[in-house]
C-alpha cells in the first residue's frame, strides 16, 4: 500500500471501515442485489466496491471489503426494531420526555394543587365552619337568649313582657337543642325586638299640619252599615324627631313599618278633634298617647278602639 493510501486509511479503524462498506452497499443496493442474486463471485463485487472507494480517493484493504460484504449478508450492522413490549414503551416514553414532560408535569401540578386545596384547605375550612356553627347553635344562641331574657326581666315594668320573654326563650332553646338553627335565630330576633320595644320612648300625636289630614272615616267592607273613625298620628321620640314603627293594618292583616298611620277611635273623640282643628286651624290637644321606657304598649290619653290602618 502506498504512503498516500496509508495516510487515507490510517484515521479509520477496521470496524468503522467495514460499517462504511455496508453503508455503501446499502446505498448501492441494486449493485449488491444484482451481483449476489446472479451468484457472481465475491471478487467481482469487491472489485467494484474498490473502484467506488477509489473514485472517492479512499483505498480500502480487500479484507475490509470482504468483511463489509459478509456483514451485509449477515445483517450485522443492521438495526432491527424491537418487538412491542412494556419495556419498549417505557423506553420510548423516556426518550420523548422532552415533548410530553412539561405538559404532563403541568397537569400533575394542577391536579396536586387542586387536591391540596381541597383536602388541605377547603375540607378543613368546611369542617371548621361546621364545628363553629355547631358550637354557636349549642352554646352561643342559647347564651344570647339567656342574656336577652335577663335584660328584659330587669328593664320591664310590666309582667306580661317577662311572660312573653320566658316563652320565647324556652321555645328558642328547644329549637337550638333540636338543631333547628333558623327557628332558634328567629327566637333571638323576637327577644331582641321585645327588648328594643321596651326601651323605646315616644309620644303619639295627631298630625297637625294645614296641608295634611288629621283624621278620616271609612265604611268597613265587612259591614257597610258601620262607620270607622280614624285619627292620623305620628310618633315623636324624645328629641322631637318622627320615627317609623311596625303597625298592623286591621283591614288586610299585614304589618307595615310606617311613619304615619290611622288609629281607630270612637266617633266622639274624632268629632272633638275635628272641632278643635276647625276652631283656629290648630289642634290644641294633639297628644293622644305616650310610650314610656319599660312598657310595651302606648298609654293613651283618649279612648281608642284598638285598631289601626296604614293606608287610606
Amino acid at each position: 500500500m502506498s504512503d498516500a493510501t496509508a495516510k487515507s486509511a490510517a484515521p479509520l479503524d477496521e470496524v468503522m471501515l467495514a460499517m462504511d462498506v455496508v453503508d455503501t452497499l446499502r446505498h448501492q443496493q441494486g449493485l449488491a442485489t444484482r451481483e449476489l442474486d446472479t451468484a457472481a463471485k465475491e471478487a467481482q463485487l469487491i472489485s467494484k466496491l474498490r473502484d467506488i472507494y477509489h473514485q472517492q480517493g479512499i483505498e480500502v484493504p480487500d479484507h475490509i471489503l470482504k468483511e463489509g460484504v459478509a456483514a451485509l449478508q449477515e445483517s450485522r450492522f443492521a438495526y432491527d426494531a424491537p418487538e412491542p413490549s412494556f419495556g419498549v414503551t417505557l423506553a420510548k416514553l423516556y426518550v420523548g420526555r422532552k415533548q410530553w414532560g412539561k405538559p404532563v408535569l403541568a397537569i400533575v401540578g394542577a391536579v396536586l394543587a387542586v387536591m391540596i386545596g381541597y383536602f388541605g384547605v377547603w375540607q378543613p375550612y368546611q369542617a371548621g365552619q361546621a364545628e363553629q356553627a355547631r358550637i354557636e347553635l349549642a352554646e352561643g344562641l342559647p347564651a344570647q337568649m339567656d342574656a336577652l331574657y335577663e335584660t328584659i326581666f330587669e328593664e320591664t315594668k310590666v309582667q306580661q313582657a317577662v311572660v312573653d320573654a320566658e316563652a320565647l326563650r324556652t321555645r328558642g332553646q328547644t329549637f337550638a337543642a333540636e338543631g333547628d338553627r333558623a327557628a332558634a335565630e328567629a327566637a333571638v330576633a323576637d327577644l331582641t325586638t321585645l327588648r328594643d320595644q321596651l326601651r323605646q320612648e315616644y309620644t303619639l300625636r295627631v298630625v297637625n299640619r294645614p296641608d295634611e289630614q288629621s283624621g278620616f272615616w271609612t265604611f268597613p267592607e265587612i259591614n257597610t252599615d258601620a262607620t270607622n273613625y280614624y285619627l292620623v298620628v305620628e310618633a315623636l321620640d324624645t328629641d322631637g324627631d318622627a320615627i317609623s314603627l311596625p303597625i298592623l293594618n286591621e283591614e288586610n292583616g299585614q304589618t307595615e313599618t310606617v311613619a304615619k298611620w290611622g288609629v281607630r277611635v270612637p266617633e266622639s273623640v274624632y268629632e272633638a278633634v275635628v272641632a278643635d282643628k276647625q276652631d283656629d286651624g290648630i289642634i290644641q290637644s294633639n297628644e293622644i298617647g305616650r310610650k314610656s321606657y319599660g312598657f310595651v304598649d302606648v298609654e293613651y290619653n283618649v279612648p281608642v278602639s284598638g285598631g289601626a290602618v296604614t293606608r287610606w
